[in-house]
């Protein structure tokens, strides 16, 4: 038997490291935290639809792993991912197999790409407002972010999402594209092009990813988390392999390698095609999810609101009168069960704190009508 006997309580601050207060909190995770989501209306989260995972097909792949591949899907695996799942990415996207490395996630990617890129003091640039997952790492490294220009210092990389940005929805087009490219090249540093929702259109005309318009300086980010499972925690990245060997070096010290078993179930899922026969039933699921919260925002939302009309994604962003504080207003939400993002988090300055970005995929289709007309409402009660 022990007994532990604390003599004096421990001063735990002096023994944090110095990026400790570079830390940031997700307003996000800070909502599923304390709030059970399924007592409430979320439009917060990036979640995607339960409706849209294969769990049919889950009992069958797992089977047909052990079969095929037997203890070796329950071994540790190479760093850089199993071969068989590299192999089938690298021919998806027309690349060589050794410019494909597996990450545990996409968030991940961005992560290593920071750690391995950024030091103390060096900055990014991105356009605002900026995925909040991103922030939260560049800071982490004591990182900067200002906006996307040919004028100033050089940063480390440029990042953007080309594809339905989180938060705000929109696609780049072609120009901005090629734009970007060129102030890459004057800077001379590398873009990391985060790109988890590019498979998710509903409406227009797919754009030429940046990683074909720059592969020597582009590190695409890719993810099975918005088309398989997102508890599978499986993505990639794709780019020059200068830089891959030192994030291949990175990974060692932070998770050794990906998840065998997972990368063999998601690995089997697209080389036996199901993964697109799938996707067409998300892609069917959300375009009916995104019409009809525009359908909904027209119908509801008071005079002075205005949204993005995205072609694709998980999200839109709403744009309110200018004395509309929506982090002020988040609690009262909340209250009477509805939640949101503010849209100030996704600025590096906190700016724009009339603004808010509204999830479609994850709120019940049924609650949905609800939701929006009850926000509406708080909303014009605050005009």
């Amino acid at each position: 038997m022990y007994i532990f006997v604390f003599l004096q309580p421990m001063d735990y601050q002096k023994l944090f490291s110095a990026d400790v207060p570079s830390f940031m909190r997700s307003p996000v995770r800070e909502i599923f935290r304390k709030v059970d989501l399924s007592a409430i209306c979320s439009f917060a989260g990036g979640y995607p639809s339960a409706d849209t995972f294969p769990l049919s097909s889950i009992p069958a792949l797992a089977r047909t792993v052990l079969d095929k591949y037997g203890s070796k899907a329950l071994q540790y695996g190479a760093t850089q991912g199993v071969p068989e799942l590299r192999k089938l990415i690298a021919s998806r996207y027309g690349v060589p197999v050794e410019r494909v490395q597996i990450t545990t996630s996409s968030q991940q990617g961005i992560d290593v790409c920071s750690r391995v890129l950024l030091n103390p003091g060096d900055s990014v640039m991105a356009h605002s407002p900026v995925y909040l997952g991103a922030l939260q790492s560049f800071r982490s490294y004591r990182a900067s972010v200002r906006e996307i220009s040919p004028d100033g210092p050089a940063p480390k990389f440029i990042y953007v999402i080309p594809d339905f940005n989180n938060p705000t929805g929109e696609t780049m087009s072609l120009e901005q594209r090629e734009e970007l490219v060129a102030i890459a090249r004057l800077h001379d540093c590398l873009i990391v092009e985060d790109s988890p929702y590019r498979e998710l259109r509903y409406s227009g005309e797919s754009v030429t990813p940046i990683m074909e318009l720059a592969p020597e300086r582009t590190l695409h980010l890719g993810s099975f988390s918005k088309v398989f499972a997102p508890g599978f925690r499986i993505g990639w990245i794709i780019g020059p392999e200068p830089v891959l060997e030192q994030i291949y070096i990175c990974k060692q010290s932070l998770d050794l390698c990906p998840p065998v078993m997972d990368q063999y179930m998601a690995a089997e899922f697209l080389g036996s095609g199901e993964l697109d026969r799938n996707l067409e039933h998300t892609l069917s699921e959300y375009r009916s999810r995104r019409d009809l919260m525009l359908s909904l925002l027209e119908k509801y939302m008071p005079s002075g609101v205005s949204w993005t009309h995205p072609e694709g994604g998980l999200f839109l962003w709403l744009t309110l009168p200018e004395n509309i504080d929506t982090v002020a207003l988040y609690d009262k939400a909340l209250s009477r069960g509805v939640a949101y993002v503010a849209g100030s988090f996704f600025y590096p300055d906190g700016s724009h704190r009339n603004t808010m970005r509204m999830n479609f995929s994850y709120v019940p289709i049924e609650k949905m009508e609800g939701g929006i007309s009850l926000l509406a409402d708080i909303i014009a009660n605050d005009l």
